[in-house]
């Protein structure tokens, strides 16, 4: 390489790397959409609006919230990774984004089109019945539907809840019980304290705190590591006799992949600071979710390991959509 190549390609780098700076410095410019891949007044609608309160007053640019539900994500999905990368666009979505890269074969895009910004609040799954049904937990429950027919509900099919609860069912627990999807969290909570459906798979964050807490449903096991502080009484699925066995949904954040990691940092610092506000964290504990908090590497490294246990328990039971 000549001595003129060198010098111009030196004098390149030199101009992007004083530009990266300069660009989170300007950022944001103009409004912030947060695209939520769900309809307006569900889980990730609310936290998703939630922070972009915040996030408006923490950045001084408005942020607008556009609802592009459907498919389970993957239309709001698709839509982030064609805007441009410059963080004025972001995904607000849930673990459907780690369940459709295994589940669903044409999305249209793909994971790695998106970089995590933050993921910032969890809501483990949880096992409810009606509390007229026997069991003081799962264990006992089972033992007494030995040989009887077992429904389960859920939100919907492919959901976390739907996939958390069949892989538990066929895998672990080796007990026959059929799925029973509702179009939405509210008419499968209803079926439940109805006593329509004898168990109700759902997250604690999905409505099912409120009713547990008032007795209208009793909670059989949670998928945590530790019981929840909103729901006490639950005990975990290792407690009921299946170790090791941990699901949540969560709601994160995600840009277009080109997106300048500075902006990328200067937007997940601005989150992170937003869920440890003591304010949110109470809001967030009522819906029953737990904040998470941590750099975009933490995010990110969280985002893979969940495409990796939720790719396991769909390939195991076998479930794809073309």
């Amino acid at each position: 390489m000549s001595h003129l190549l060198r010098l111009t390609a030196a004098m390149s780098v030199a101009v992007f790397a004083a530009s990266q700076p300069a660009v989170a410095q300007s950022f944001p410019s103009r409004n912030i959409t947060l695209v939520v891949g769900f309809a307006a007044g569900g889980v990730a609608d609310g936290i998703g609006r939630l922070v972009g309160q915040k996030l408006s007053e923490r950045l001084g640019q408005n942020v607008i919230v556009e609802n592009r539900g459907g498919a389970g994500g993957n239309i709001a999905a698709k839509a982030v990774t064609g805007a441009t990368p410059d963080g004025h666009t972001l995904l607000v979505t849930t673990t459907g984004l780690a369940i459709n890269q295994t589940m669903h074969k044409n999305k249209g895009f793909d994971a790695a089109d998106l970089t995590t910004v933050a993921i910032a609040a969890s809501s483990p799954e949880v096992l409810a019945t009606h509390p007229d049904n026997p069991g003081k937990h799962l264990g006992e429950y089972i033992a007494a539907m030995k040989g009887k027919p077992i429904n389960f509900g859920t939100a919907g099919a492919g959901s976390g809840s739907h996939i958390a609860a069949e892989y538990f069912f066929k895998v672990l627990a080796k007990v026959p019980a059929t799925h029973v999807p509702f179009q939405g969290g509210a008419p499968a909570l209803t079926a439940a304290i109805a006593n329509q459906i004898e168990i109700l798979a759902t997250t604690v964050g999905g409505g099912a705190a409120a009713q547990i807490k008032a007795d209208k449903l009793k909670g059989l096991a949670m998928a945590s590591e530790k019981r929840v502080p909103v729901t006490p009484n639950v005990p975990t699925f290792a407690e009921a006799g299946y170790p090791n066995f941990t699901a949540s949904s969560w709601v994160g954040f995600f840009a277009p992949a080109a997106t300048p990691q500075d902006v990328v940092v200067k937007l997940n610092a601005a989150i992170d600071a937003i869920v440890k506000d003591p304010d949110v964290q109470q809001r967030l504990a009522v819906l029953g979710f737990d904040p998470i908090t941590g750099t975009p590497a933490d995010a990110d490294r969280l985002f893979k390991a969940e495409v990796a246990k939720w790719g396991n328990m769909v390939t195991t039971l076998g479930l794809s959509v073309d």
